[in-house]
């Protein structure tokens, strides 16, 4: 069924609206410092659930290219992610994520031809300070391994949105399985280092189960669906532009549900944020597969269509 182009956008903004939620749940009704089994909790529960609905497995280069798309959106990128998170100060792996957009454009430019704007480089350059205006605190030294996670999760990430968009869908397939493939290839890769590292997974409650149940439904499968899909019909940067909605929806929430307060820097960040969020939104329209999907039409290899820290510093955490 086709939609209207705002109804596309705000349905793919769920995702990372979607995701801004995760650190808040994870602090607040998840076991701690369990950071890989939380994503193998996330991930691969998510995607036997899609491959059931989907009822469609990969064939032929397919198996290679799910095995792909899936380590870099989620069997590498979670790892990275957390590794980052720790080993930075409050807000910088949210920081360097929100660098998205520009990494994007370098890839999209190498492997979709979409040659990035001014404008484009611009507004993700406002969007990276306007999101560290809002997570960044005063506080620790950089660290490498941590600044070097940060920077790898942000570039799987991005490679994997790119390569999503470059290699669309097999014919007859939709995004629904597309999605469970990545989700249930990336929570394989994750399992056997959630249970080398972390060990036996620990003992749930009701509450953590409820937790955990959130996460693999509302917060992965239904929004790495939507995410997939609006990847299909618009260009890879736009959709990465929707990113920064992220830890602006955690910030919202530390300040709704956990008593956190919002300094005026905040609030002019946010403001910074959400405003390149949506001049992102017309950036990146003149040519290549992804303008042709924004347009309406298909992309060229779619032929079926296609320790407690403030919440928004954890919004890094998809």
């Amino acid at each position: 069924m086709a939609v209207s182009r705002p109804a596309l956008i705000a349905l793919t903004a769920l995702a990372p609206v979607s995701w801004g939620t995760t650190y808040a749940v994870t602090t607040e009704f998840l076991p701690a410092d369990r950071p890989l089994f939380t994503g193998l909790m996330r991930a691969l529960p998510a995607g036997l659930l899609l491959l059931a609905l989907a009822r469609t497995l990969p064939r032929g280069i397919w198996w290679a290219k799910a095995a792909v798309l899936g380590a870099l959106n989620i069997g590498a990128f979670f790892p990275l992610l957390f590794l980052s998170a720790y080993r930075l100060p409050g807000g910088m792996a949210a920081v360097v994520g929100s660098a998205g957009p520009l990494f994007v454009a370098a890839l999209a430019a190498l492997l979709l031809g979409q040659r990035p704007t001014r404008r484009t480089l611009l507004t993700g350059a406002v969007a990276a300070f306007g999101v560290s205006l809002v997570v960044l605190r005063a506080a620790g030294a950089l660290d490498a391994l941590g600044l070097l996670a940060a920077l790898a999760a942000t570039l799987s990430m991005s490679a994997g949105t790119v390569l999503t968009q470059r290699w669309g869908r097999p014919a007859g397939v939709g995004p629904l399985a597309l999605t469970g493939w990545q989700l249930t290839a990336g929570g394989l890769l994750i399992a056997p280092l959630a249970f080398l590292v972390e060990g036996a997974p620990p003992a749930l409650d009701g509450r953590a189960a409820g937790g955990y149940l959130y996460l693999a439904l509302a917060n992965t499968a239904v929004a790495y669906w939507l995410w997939f899909r609006g990847i299909g019909r618009m260009t890879a940067t736009q959709v990465t532009f929707l990113g920064p909605l992220s830890p602006l929806t955690a910030a919202v929430v530390g300040w709704a549900a956990l008593g956190q307060a919002l300094t005026p820097v905040q609030l002019v960040g946010m403001a910074l944020a959400l405003g390149a969020t949506v001049a992102g939104q017309f950036t990146g329209r003149g040519g290549g597969p992804g303008a042709r999907a924004v347009a309406g039409t298909k992309p060229r290899d779619a032929p079926a269509g296609r320790e407690r820290r403030d919440v928004a510093a954890g919004a890094v955490r998809r």
